[in-house]
């Protein structure tokens, strides 16, 4: 199996994800990145490559932040080490220093026991398939393995949380007074700097899941345990209520009432804001095969075009780039506002929920129904082989579907990338109707 999944490589601490692999990895790292034009031109200039390396909370970024550090500089590359911020405020920095490539310890939402590493280039983009492939096959390879005083410096990056924050306030244009907000920032990576900033923006801020401890990341709180941010909304009395996973590359909401508002309908408020503003490029928003029909039917109707990539914040960032296209994202909370950040970034999301608020005057519930919700049920079909999703009789069956539901529906059968098994998802106009069609074709899918 490949060693990088959908974003980066991600493990078990110390199970497959070991300190050995992580230092060869990033060794790897800075033999594949460390070549191109502007890199080598720094080094025929005398001066060392720069790598951004951030870690979120969880007990095991120590050690492996520590292999990271260590695998780069053994290999000539000098690390400003971040300590604990968002991936998006590693991917940010990396371009706000010039920096030649950047490392994100996380494994986002994942348990506490859980770890990741995340690579990004020069500018704090994504790695195309092709160069993490490239980085790959260099862990088998030669090092660089400089000597003397050609070997990579560590240093703390003192100010790397004040620089993210300014540029986060620095893309707001409406103040947040008057807004009550909670955040969850799911006792990870956003801790610190996600109450900060809104304070700083002008709401006022409760706050939940900000006391982490290295083990109680994501547990039982965060953008995949919403139940405990409603409650905290209602009791409270707050506007609305932000979520965020453990890295914080993603953004959920909670309205007034506690009703969910997930990213499809985030990117719809944002997308007919930005498009009443002039913003929004071409009049179109990037999401994925997964949003709901809900969505392309609230932006038909408001002018906007939809297009789809397959599931992934990277293919999403990656259609925006060749378009040039100002918004995109997942309906999981991915979020990239391409004027400001390079992929998805939940603080800087909450951000602009709530100054768009702030700017009409409406609640995040009248904002929110510019869209209505087709409902969604999601089968993961185990134990088949992943081809089954293109086999004849499947293929037929979903035909059969797709005409009995018309416009009123929608079908789309995933397979996975890294298990056994095929994914079906069906929206319909009530959830009975979408469950017994899911149902009808999970059982072909078995069969």
């Amino acid at each position: 199996m490949a060693l990088f999944g959908t974003d980066g490589v991600r493990g078990l601490a110390n199970g497959p994800l070991t300190a050995d692999l992580a230092l060869t990895l990033a060794q790897a790292t800075a033999v594949v990145l460390g070549q191109g034009r502007i890199a080598n031109a720094r080094k025929a200039a005398g001066r060392r490559l720069t790598a951004v390396v951030a870690r979120d909370p969880r007990i095991s970024g120590h050690f492996l932040a520590a292999a990271v550090s260590a695998g780069l500089a053994s290999s000539g590359v000098d690390v400003l080490d971040a300590g604990v911020l968002p991936t998006p405020a590693a991917a940010f920095l990396v371009g706000d220093v010039d920096a030649d490539f950047g490392v994100m310890i996380s494994a986002s939402h994942n348990p506490a026991a859980d770890n990741g590493i995340k690579i990004f280039a020069r500018g704090g983009v994504k790695l195309p398939d092709e160069v993490e492939r490239r980085i790959e096959e260099a862990m088998a390879g030669p090092k660089l393995l400089p000597t003397g005083g050609t070997v990579g410096r560590i240093r703390r990056f003192a100010d790397a949380e004040d620089r993210y924050v300014v540029h986060l306030l620095a893309s707001l244009r409406q103040r947040l007074h008057g807004i009550h907000v909670v955040l969850d920032c799911a006792n990870g990576a956003a801790s610190g700097v996600s109450p900060e900033t809104f304070r700083d923006a002008g709401a006022k801020v409760t706050v939940i899941g900000a006391d982490p401890d290295g083990l109680n990341i994501n547990d039982g709180i965060g953008s995949t345990h919403l139940d405990v941010l409603q409650a905290e909304v209602v009791r409270v009395g707050a506007d609305l209520g932000i979520a965020h996973d453990g890295d914080a590359d993603r953004c959920l909401a909670v309205d007034a009432d506690g009703r969910i508002i997930d990213g499809d309908q985030i990117m719809a408020i944002l997308a007919v804001s930005m498009k009443n503003r002039g913003l929004l490029r071409d009049d179109t928003l990037v999401a994925t095969v997964m949003s709901n029909l809900g969505l392309h039917r609230a932006m038909a109707a408001q002018g906007i075009t939809v297009e789809t990539t397959a599931v992934g914040d990277r293919y999403v960032l990656e259609r925006m780039n060749a378009g040039g296209y100002s918004l995109g994202g997942e309906q999981s909370g991915h979020v990239i506002m391409s004027e400001f950040a390079t992929t998805g970034d939940g603080v800087l999301t909450g951000l602009h929920l709530a100054a768009e608020m702030a700017r009409t005057g409406k609640s995040l519930a009248e904002l929110a129904s510019v869209m209505t919700v087709f409902p969604q049920v999601l089968i993961n079909v185990r134990g088949v082989e992943r081809s089954r999703a293109t086999d004849d009789d499947v293929v037929a069956a979903v035909a059969a579907v797709e005409a009995e539901l018309g416009d009123s529906g929608r079908v789309l059968l995933r397979p996975s990338g890294t298990e056994p098994l095929v994914r079906v998802m069906v929206e319909a106009s009530t959830e009975e109707d979408a469950r017994a069609v899911a149902e009808r074709l999970a059982e072909v899918v078995r069969g």
